[in-house]
């Protein structure tokens, strides 16, 4: 049976290595999923996001579905260019209206952390909470905070833009911090990143290890994993309790690729009572509840 395209929203989460696209039913419900590999130039990305919006149609049945898409970075109003994506071919670019133009239809684009906030304000980890600030740690560090199930976005496009704030409270062998794409120095998303992680255990031990990999190595008892992801944590409680003293959410919820680190909530949670301004912290850090699916599944809901 064939259903109608007002059945299904269409969701496509625009990584920096991974391009995801579902079929998103009205009640919840993933009915189709795929997944490809992020092109390093536009041209070729707009053909990828194309293709695979065409093939979750496919999947489904149905075609001229709405479509939402999270990406990298945010769309200037007045010109309809991409500024401030760490996927940088994105820059300067128009992509919704060259997608608009290849997929015949309107297409709604948002900050990729802001669709990963709305996804578990609404349903996810932080379903319960009236202030939610979510939290991408991938590819990039990003961030998206959500106000009684809406996302604040600013007169800049830049609310919780954590990222590309220096780390507080740097140690001598941390300043001046390593060069961030954005043309500044010491940025979070240097030190907090899954590539930074990576490469802090390549400075420390001469090895290049994947981020899986460097846990594996601390769960097994090297003295360097583990020293890298005690520096990890702890940069971690920083950075997330300057965000704490500017916007105290009840619940802050981890995303991406690093929130898969085991305990990493709990480590954070930990050590925060160091760094924020009160006596007390009632602040919940958690992991999300949707996993990879939550910025996927919050692009689909921009899609009405």
């Amino acid at each position: 049976m064939t259903t109608t395209p007002r059945g299904f929203r269409i969701g496509v989460d625009l990584g920096g290595t991974k391009i995801e696209a579902i079929a998103l039913a009205r009640d919840g419900q993933i009915a189709a999923r795929e997944r490809i590999s992020t092109p390093r130039a536009y041209p070729e990305t707009l053909s990828a996001i194309v293709d695979i919006v065409h093939r979750v149609e496919l999947s489904t049945g149905a075609t001229g579905a709405p479509v939402g898409i999270g990406i990298p970075g945010a769309v200037t109003p007045s010109t309809g260019l991409v500024k401030n994506a760490n996927s940088v071919w994105l820059i300067g670019q128009p992509l919704g209206r060259d997608l608009e133009e290849r997929l015949g239809r309107p297409v709604r684009l948002a900050n990729d952390a802001n669709c990963f906030a709305i996804s578990e304000a609404a349903d996810g980890a932080g379903s319960s909470a009236d202030v939610v600030f979510g939290v991408i740690l991938g590819t990039g560090v990003g961030g998206g905070i959500v106000v009684h199930g809406r996302a604040l976005v600013g007169p800049n496009l830049i609310a919780g833009e954590w990222g590309h704030n220096p780390l507080p409270w740097m140690t001598p062998d941390e300043f001046p911090g390593p060069p961030c794409y954005c043309g500044k120095r010491g940025c979070i998303e240097t030190f907090l990143s899954g590539p930074a992680f990576e490469r802090e255990y390549a400075a420390s031990t001469g090895d290049k290890l994947a981020s899986v990999e460097i846990v594996k190595s601390a769960e097994a008892g090297s003295a360097h994993a583990i020293g890298v992801l005690a520096r990890y944590h702890d940069r971690l409680a920083r950075a997330l309790a300057s965000v704490i003293n500017v916007v105290d959410p009840d619940v802050i919820v981890l995303g991406g690729g690093m929130s898969n680190v085991p305990s990493l909530a709990e480590a954070v949670s930990a050590r925060l009572p160091r760094y924020v301004f009160s006596d007390s912290v009632h602040t919940r850090v958690v992991r999300n509840k949707h996993g990879d699916s939550s910025g996927v599944r919050g692009a689909a809901w921009l899609a009405d």
